[in-house]
């Protein structure tokens, strides 16, 4: 909801879309220079602490984006760094827990239904967002939004298992587990995939138009298909070339819906490639939980979120220019190209992965 929220606010506010891909672009940047720096603190200051700080800080920060849309540019998009640097590192922190909730054999498992619970969120929110939008402006909508991250935040940083979790320090220096050709690959792919997901994010916004809730419709129904993705790769082994398979999917979606148009047209392609977006996050959670040992596991999915966020920023900016050069086609163009760019990736470098027989590194 705060890509979308942002988008549209600043959209709303500057009157264009290169403005509004680089508040979203600052956002994302923030979340990913901070992203392993933060993620690291878990073992140094204990997760509830660096959970509950972090929220505060970046709730404050929206607070400001939402309340000050007038502000110049260069002030609003360092809010929204504030804001993505301060982001709490829920992610790094769930899923260095998972490895020590589950046996290995149903590790692969919980990561495919991590990825696919998660399209809920791409399901509710993306309409949630639009509908606030168009009943009660941009402004209220962002402001709910912080008070959702607020609850959520809360919620999760006081649950017992996440108090208890205990995070021996890492013994290498700050940086060194991108040493493993793996976490490379992977903070690679992620980032080009991450970076189409947001290109064409903004782009069916554009194409709807920022009042329309057929734009929140469409990416629900990509989530939708992204949901069903993950719960049926469910039990499937990850092997070198799963990740290049799945991108695969993704690939396809997004060709058709370059050459699609329309609600249904734009539906259905985005479908399609929602089939793939859960079990290709899925294979990466995998992959890096098998490829570092549990000291750095933190800061190795933290690595993985930088990777998302320059994704992304480089995806809604690009994107921004080419949809005010060309509408929302443009976009869909843009996110086609970077997915090419991620199968071929994952594709050539597959042996960089682990060995999928090896035992995991603890």
């Amino acid at each position: 909801m705060y890509s979308l929220g942002l988008l549209i606010h600043v959209e709303h506010a500057k009157g264009n879309y290169t403005a509004a891909g680089m508040v979203l672009a600052a956002f994302s940047v923030g979340m990913a220079v901070a992203g392993p720096i933060v993620s690291r603190q878990l073992s140094r200051f204990g997760t509830t602490f660096v959970l509950l700080l972090t929220l505060a800080l970046s709730c404050a920060a929206f607070v400001g984006v939402a309340l000050f849309p007038g502000l110049p540019l260069p002030a609003v998009m360092a809010m929204a760094a504030v804001g993505g640097a301060a982001m709490p590192p829920v992610i790094p922190t769930v899923r260095t827990l998972y490895p020590r909730l589950s046996p290995r054999n149903l590790l692969t498992a919980l990561f495919s239904l991590d990825a696919a619970l998660q399209e809920i969120i791409w399901v509710i929110g993306p309409v949630l967002i639009t509908v606030l939008v168009a009943v009660f402006g941009s402004t209220t909508a962002l402001l709910v939004v912080v008070a959702i991250q607020v609850a959520g935040g809360l919620v999760f940083a006081l649950d017992p298992l996440v108090r208890q979790l205990r995070i021996p320090a890492a013994t290498r220096k700050f940086g060194r587990v991108l040493s493993s050709p793996s976490v490379v690959l992977m903070v690679v792919v992620s980032l080009l995939m991450i970076g189409s997901f947001a290109a064409v994010e903004a782009a069916v916004v554009a194409s709807f138009g920022e009042g329309s809730i057929n734009a929140g419709i469409v990416l629900a129904i990509s989530a939708v298909g992204s949901l069903l993705g993950g719960l049926a790769a469910g039990n499937r082994p990850i092997g070198r070339w799963s990740l290049a398979l799945r991108l695969v999917i993704i690939v396809g979606g997004f060709g058709i819906a370059a050459v699609s148009s329309g609600f249904w047209g734009l539906a259905v392609a985005l479908f399609v490639a929602g089939l793939g977006i859960a079990p290709a996050l899925a294979a990466v959670s995998n992959i890096i939980a098998g490829s570092v040992s549990f000291a750095e596991t933190a800061e190795a999915y933290g690595w993985i979120g930088t990777g998302q966020l320059l994704g992304a920023s480089i995806g809604s900016a690009t994107a921004g220019i080419a949809i005010d050069a060309a509408g929302g086609t443009g976009g869909i163009y843009v996110a086609a190209g970077i997915a090419v760019l991620a199968f071929v990736t994952a594709l050539v470098f597959r042996t960089a992965q682990p060995d999928p027989s090896a035992p995991v590194i603890d």
